[in-house]
């Protein structure tokens, strides 16, 4: 593993500080949490912003429209633009850092050239169509099927959990095409348009009061076979590429964030005299060495992707794993250094705190991240 910056990498850096510097003060006002129209043109926008100045889909391949940039590079954007302040991808995280990705990896030529301009160009949004009501950790349990009808699949089933899908153009939608294959072996990965007859969606609110989730009914809509991203019946090998993007790089900026706010609670602590509890003060320092260690494991898991040609490995669930549970142990600490201040609702460290709970759950609940430590690094066998 190589931790050092070489000339040509800090000079991006500094050209990227220097671009962020001059456009962040211009930006518009965020719009309130409730206005997903709002949310959804700021996020837009910001996604244009980038495109414009050459930052779009840094990451991705340069035959798929992105930059053709290094992973090294892409952490060093991750890590400037979250300490900037700049905006979050939001309502395009799916396009961007998931859907996007995986087209370009497994789409054809005509695919890639019709769906990944306009996520890089801050046009269309996408949704993320993998969990359902009774296939949530057990993703190949999904029963949402997909019946064969000349150059269509005509899809009936739920999902559940689907991030932005009231404000979504698209969605990877994951099916059953073969009902009598093995479970991980009958699946197919589609890009179903939001705006097909027979899809209903019913926003989700969660325990911090938002509704970026959304129940997805689904009654014979008709998906043209031409939307299939791999072959059919061969949706979960895809889906694992999705997956590795997903549990990659996703939650860098969340690092920079978290290593932020515990100086923040740590200057606190200082002012309002809870810095002479030792052993909060120990805490602190435990959680200080969490995240730097984290954010070696994140240049690790780059190093790894650089040899492997730009696709995370397994070792994004090792990171996925030990991140999710720093951040929920982070923002019990907070409380200890707030007091009351932690229980107001109207506090961004409540809200953080409830979403921090999230996060044992999202990209693969921590169960499954066991098992794939388990199994794939280190070779034990399955579970029966």
């Amino acid at each position: 593993m190589d931790l050092s910056y070489t000339p040509e990498e800090e000079e991006f850096r500094a050209r990227l500080r220097e671009w962020l510097a001059k456009v962040l003060p211009g930006l518009p006002p965020k719009p309130s949490p409730d206005d997903w129209p709002g949310r959804r043109a700021y996020d837009l926008g910001w996604q244009r912003m980038l495109y414009d100045a050459g930052y779009a889909g840094l990451h991705w391949p340069a035959d798929a429209g992105g930059r053709g940039a290094t992973p090294t590079q892409h952490l060093i954007f991750l890590e400037e633009t979250e300490n900037a302040g700049a905006p979050y991808v939001g309502a395009n995280f799916v396009g961007l850092l998931h859907a996007g990705p995986t087209i370009a990896a497994e789409g054809s030529a005509g695919q890639r050239a019709r769906w990944l301009p306009p996520v890089l160009r801050g046009e269309e949004v996408w949704c993320q169509g993998f969990s359902e009501p009774d296939a949530g950790s057990d993703l190949a349990a999904l029963r949402t099927r997909a019946r064969r009808d000349g150059d269509d699949y005509v899809v009936s089933g739920s999902k559940i959990w689907t991030s932005h899908a009231e404000v979504a153009d698209w969605c990877e939608l994951l099916v059953r095409t073969d009902v009598k294959a093995p479970k991980h072996r009958g699946i197919s990965w589609l890009a179903m348009p939001m705006d097909a007859p027979g899809i209903t969606v019913r926003p989700l609110r969660t325990l911090a009061g938002s509704t970026e989730f959304a129940e997805v009914f689904l009654d014979d809509v008709r998906v043209p076979v031409a939307n299939r991203v791999g072959e059919e019946n061969d949706g979960w090998r895809v889906t694992m590429v999705t997956l590795s993007f997903e549990r990659g790089t996703a939650f860098v900026g969340e690092v920079v964030a978290c290593r932020r706010v515990l100086g923040e609670l740590a200057r606190e602590a200082r002012k309002n005299g809870r810095w002479d509890d030792v052993p909060l003060r120990r805490r602190l320092g435990r959680l200080n060495a969490e995240f730097r260690a984290l954010w070696r494991l994140t240049q690790w898991n780059v190093s790894e992707s650089e040899r492997s040609g730009g696709v995370p490995g397994v070792g994004g669930s090792v990171f996925k794993l030990r991140y999710s549970r720093a951040r929920q142990d982070l923002y019990d600490a907070a409380a200890d250094v707030l007091g009351p201040e932690a229980l107001d609702l109207d506090s961004r460290w409540t809200l953080d705190r409830l979403s921090s709970l999230s996060y044992t759950i999202a990209a693969g609940t921590s169960q499954i991240q066991r098992n794939i430590v388990a199994e794939r690094i280190l070779g034990l066998p399955k579970g029966r």
